[in-house]
């Protein structure tokens, strides 16, 4: 009787891109109050607006509140299953520390966290801030945030390796400029940390102009480093944009109709090499 329910409530409410009628139902309520959340942060931040609209500012809150903490406390009861193959409590576990469930989560504690400790002003502040977080719920109920998620996960170690040879290059520019524009500027590059900010600069070819190297060798080893960043920089896009269309084009296939292609009927009124009517 209860696994017959828990398999309702996945199916009916809140299983991820199910098309059922009850499952866009929840989909188009959810999506939408999300949305006037993270507007509902926005417009806080204008004095007048706050001050005028501060007791729908709150209630609209606790009703959100109310709503994304019922649907992560259901998503934890069904966990098992989505994870058939562990033990419920394991189930449980391994749903409340996945990336989606600790999103959900950041979405409600701002909320909570006041009732149970005595914050400053600022931190206050901040913890209202987090709110906006919940836009990231969004991802769960988009086809399309999910297609990126899925793109990002097969393609993680190939970003990794990327990521790190351009760590590499970053401290090795870093170093390299430190050494030779510090006597020159020894307040611009006074250590390796006001290089490390020139780097990223000038490998992500944003060049603020705020540090710049003026020796003739610091000049030169600046267009050159500048050059390697146009295409190591660039790399994590271009692995994420070919897994992204290799991703679409298996989505097409698998949207596809079935071929209804009769070979046998083929062979016998048309030609197999040339289809020319026989």
């Amino acid at each position: 009787m209860m696994k017959n329910l828990q398999q309702k409530v996945l199916d009916a409410i809140i299983s991820d891109g199910d098309k059922t009628t009850k499952g866009d139902k929840f989909d188009n309520f959810i999506i939408p109050l999300i949305v006037l959340n993270v507007l509902a942060v926005i417009a806080e931040s204008y004095p007048h607006l706050e001050e005028k609209f501060h007791d729908f500012f709150y209630y609209f809150e606790m009703f959100s509140v109310v709503i994304f903490t019922l649907e992560y406390l259901l998503r934890i009861w069904v966990a098992p299953l989505i994870y058939t193959n562990k033990t419920p409590f394991i189930a449980r576990v391994k749903f409340i520390f996945s990336a989606l469930a600790i999103v959900d989560v950041l979405a409600i504690l701002p909320f909570y966290l006041p009732f149970v400790l005595v914050f400053d002003l600022r931190i206050l502040r901040l913890l209202r801030l987090l709110r906006l977080l919940r836009v990231l719920k969004l991802s769960r109920h988009s086809e399309s945030m999910m297609l990126i998620i899925r793109v990002l996960k097969k393609t993680k170690k190939d970003i990794g390796v990327t990521i790190f040879v351009v760590f590499i290059l970053l401290v090795v520019s870093a170093s390299l400029m430190f050494n030779i524009e510090n006597e020159a500027q020894p307040v611009a590059f006074s250590n390796i940390g006001q290089g490390f900010w020139w780097a990223v600069a000038t490998l992500t070819t944003v060049g603020y102009g705020d540090i710049y190297p003026v020796t003739a060798l610091g000049k030169f080893i600046s267009g050159f480093i500048a050059l390697m960043g146009i295409g190591l920089v660039a790399l994590p896009t271009g692995i994420i944009s070919s897994a992204f269309i290799f991703e679409l084009e298996e989505r097409k296939k698998e949207e596809a109709p079935a071929c209804s292609f009769n070979h046998a009927e083929m062979t016998t009124r048309f030609c197999p090499h040339c289809g020319v009517r026989l």
